[in-house]
């Protein structure tokens, strides 16, 4: 039985009554029915009992049981949940409950203990347990040894090759397969980590998603030349990442191509067609291009591997150099694509966030609306955002969504106007992230995605990166702020409001002092979830207002520098707003009103609130010397007030304290948008970070994760199924 079958199906809630006799079902409809909905009545409640039945029967299997029930089918066949990946929460179907007893390892059990100790079960065992794509690597076959004339091992004889660059270029990494001398040090030691021994064997994990950007328009780095083009339509140079191709067969061990690894150059060298393609890792097109004899996509002919670090390479005619780790391309000079360059290619991010082209919850409102959809071909009425907003102006429907159906880039003036009570989607369809470029179009004013909203408005952005200039929301011009415009509401879902406007080469922003989303003359709620926002500000009369309800949800707000406000007023003062923040990493200084509720939060920058009295933070970490409300279970200063009690010393004090200061302030793996460890915790992180969640997770945006817990179930088990006498270290490649 299908369990989404609910009690509102008439098929169902009727058919007690249609086994009742005709007379009876006539003489009812004489009377209004009553005796159809007393049987409607019995007959919701037989269908839960059945629908529960059903489910006990669904239970009994591991691929259709709830998450539940999980657990229950793990101990019916030995599997144990281990403890220092950290304790289940209460609630059945939490998310930490999923990440401890894995439906998958639980499925596989009895499969893994019959394959105990080869290489193939550790890779398919971090699969099953943490979700990461693995390699696995046995260090003794690397060590150099003297020959025996019954053993030969011709490539482990000899010192290192100069000449095989291929070979240097994976040196010290997972795919490393040079000669070492032997390395005394144990791999899981937690002081020093050791590799090339002869009990050693490591696990490389990839941590970093390959997601993918199709079809999308190329940047023309026009400072450098018109035949200068970076993947990446923001203009920053990014490496490409591969589109994981599945393994062969179930004893294979990853390499390159099986994994979501950064492209190297000389990888790319040695096989441009197993990342270059139509549906592959890359592919480039320039419909009209001279050189692409008459095909939109560039042959794998004319793909010439290049390093292009300074853009000194220049191709010959007929050929497209490429460069994957700085994410160029290079035609030549004489030949240029006259119609323009779009591209498809895989970045590197930790987590499904800001605008992107991964299946996310798309919601619809709650009545009936309009739809107005965008895009490309002929299935689309819309070709042009602007179109798709004209035609809404004139159909003036309460509930309206515009869908963008491609990954293009839009660059048109976007001014949105809502009457009173109406409301608007803006939105990407799945698996699309359209791209809205604004750029300086009138001289006399400022060129932002303007949104002008009523009494009891609603503005929702999902989907989409934003470029340029930041997004203004705002009241009407034509209604009296303090009366009219309140009771509206902003939504900002999965979403990129590049901070600091744009992007050079280098990751840096063009503009870091702007804000990305400005809020002024309105009173509004404003909801922001798993998106990427720059400096947020707030302007509005304080006076006999209540402060703005500002929620923010797995996210992280970019003042692109630790000492620039991120959360702030006009001219760098205090935000008449009250935030509530829930695993979000904050890029900067936060002043505001007040803070109702901060969890799982990190802070890099100093945070000031005007009303103390009101609110909580409680498993963040926030600055020494900042003005919050009350704080729980907080860091650092959980840590130094055990110092404190620890030593008396007034000079080793003072000194401790600078150090663990120190110590605990949080490090990342990039603090730049663009980079592909963006806000991602360092592996040098302090534990109090990595672990200082309420469910022992990590603090900020990627707290739901639970890379900790996935880290230390997947130490155990590699443990548990290493053959006696081996060490198994678990690494991290990304």
């Amino acid at each position: 039985m299908n369990m989404t079958t609910t009690a509102t199906d008439p098929a169902r809630a009727d058919r007690l009554y249609a086994l009742l006799p005709v007379v009876h079902r006539m003489r009812d409809a004489e009377r209004g029915y009553p005796l159809k909905a007393l049987l409607r009545v019995i007959a919701e409640q037989v269908q839960v009992v059945e629908d529960d039945i059903t489910q006990l029967y669904d239970n009994w299997f591991i691929e259709t049981a709830q998450e539940w029930a999980v657990p229950y089918i793990g101990d019916l066949v030995g599997h144990v949940p281990l403890a220092e990946g950290g304790l289940p929460a209460d609630t059945p179907a939490c998310d930490n409950a999923r990440v401890l007893v894995p439906r998958r390892e639980v499925a596989n059990a009895i499969r893994h203990r019959r394959a105990k100790g080869t290489l193939a079960l550790l890779e398919q065992l971090a699969q099953d347990v943490a979700g990461w794509p693995a390699r696995a690597v046995e260090y003794f076959k690397l060590l150099g040894r003297h020959q025996n004339i019954n053993h030969l091992y011709p490539e482990r004889h000899r010192v290192v090759n100069l000449r095989d660059m291929d070979a240097l270029d994976r040196l010290g990494g997972p795919f490393d397969s040079i000669a070492h001398g032997v390395d005394l040090r144990r791999i899981d030691s937690h002081r020093s980590t050791g590799l090339f021994n002869i009990p050693n064997v490591g696990v490389h994990v990839w941590r970093l998603l390959s997601l993918p950007v199709t079809d999308t328009p190329a940047c023309c780095v026009e400072e450098v030349g018109p035949h200068c083009f970076t993947f990446s339509v923001l203009g920053q140079d990014a490496p490409l990442f591969v589109a994981p191709q599945p393994e062969p067969e179930p004893t294979h061990i990853a390499d390159e191509l099986n994994l979501p690894a950064a492209i190297r150059r000389h990888a790319f060298n040695a096989d441009p067609g197993a990342f270059y393609g139509e549906g592959m890792s890359l592919a480039i097109r320039a419909e009209g291009w001279a050189g692409s004899a008459g095909s939109a996509w560039v042959p794998l002919a004319q793909i010439v591997p290049a390093d292009l670090s300074h853009w000194a390479y220049v191709p010959r005619l007929n050929q497209v150099a490429v460069d994957p780790v700085l994410g160029r391309i290079a035609f030549p000079p004489n030949q240029l694509p006259r119609k323009g360059v779009r591209v498809s290619y895989r970045y590197g991010l930790p987590a499904r966030l800001g605008g992107g082209e991964y299946e996310r919850p798309l919601h619809q409102p709650a009545s009936a609306h309009a739809l107005y959809r965008v895009g490309e071909g002929d299935g689309y009425l819309f070709h042009r955002i602007g179109d798709a907003l004209a035609q809404w102006r004139q159909d003036d429907p309460d509930d309206a969504v515009i869908e963008i159906g491609h990954s293009g880039v839009f660059v048109e003036p976007i001014d949105i106007t809502l009457r009173d009570g109406q409301s608007l989607q803006l939105r990407a369809a799945q698996r699309a992230r359209p791209v809205l470029r604004l750029i300086d179009w009138q001289t006399d004013l400022p060129d932002a995605l303007t949104v002008s909203m009523g009494q009891g408005s609603r503005i929702s952005l999902d989907g989409l990166l934003v470029t340029g200039r930041p997004l203004r929301v705002q009241g009407r011009a034509d209604a009296d702020t303090r009366a009219d415009v309140c009771g509206a509401r902003v939504v900002i879902r999965h979403c990129t409001l590049v901070p600091g406007w744009a992007l050079e080469g280098d990751c840096h922003p063009r503009r870091p002092a702007e804000p990305s989303l400005e809020i002024s003359n309105l009173r509004a709620s404003v909801k922001i979830e798993h998106s990427i926002v720059g400096t947020l500000r707030v302007m509005q009369d304080e006076v006999g207002l209540d402060p703005m309800p500002i929620e923010i949800c797995d996210s992280v707000v970019d003042a692109t520098a630790r000492d620039r406000q991120a959360i702030g007023g006009a001219g760098d003062g205090i935000a008449p707003a009250q935030l509530t923040l829930s695993d979000t990493t904050v890029l900067g200084i936060v002043d505001v009103h007040a803070i109702a509720l901060a969890e799982n939060c990190i802070f890099t920058g100093c945070v000031n609130v005007a009303r103390r009295q009101i609110g909580c933070l409680r498993f963040c970490y926030v600055p020494c010397g900042c003005r919050t409300p009350r704080r729980y279970r907080c860091q650092p200063d959980e840590v130094l007030a055990a110092v404190r009690s620890r030593i008396t010393d007034a000079d080793r004090l003072y000194d401790e304290i600078l150090s663990e200061q120190l110590r605990l302030r949080p490090q990342f793996t990039a603090e730049r948008y663009g980079q592909p460890g963006y806000a991602q915790l360092a592996t040098t992180c302090a534990p109090e970070i990595t672990r200082g969640a309420d469910d022992d997770s990590e603090m900020g945006v990627y707290h739901d994760l639970f890379q900790p817990q996935r880290a230390a179930n997947l130490r155990a088990r590699l443990n548990e199924f290493t053959p006696a006498g081996m060490h198994v270290g678990l690494l991290f490649a990304n």
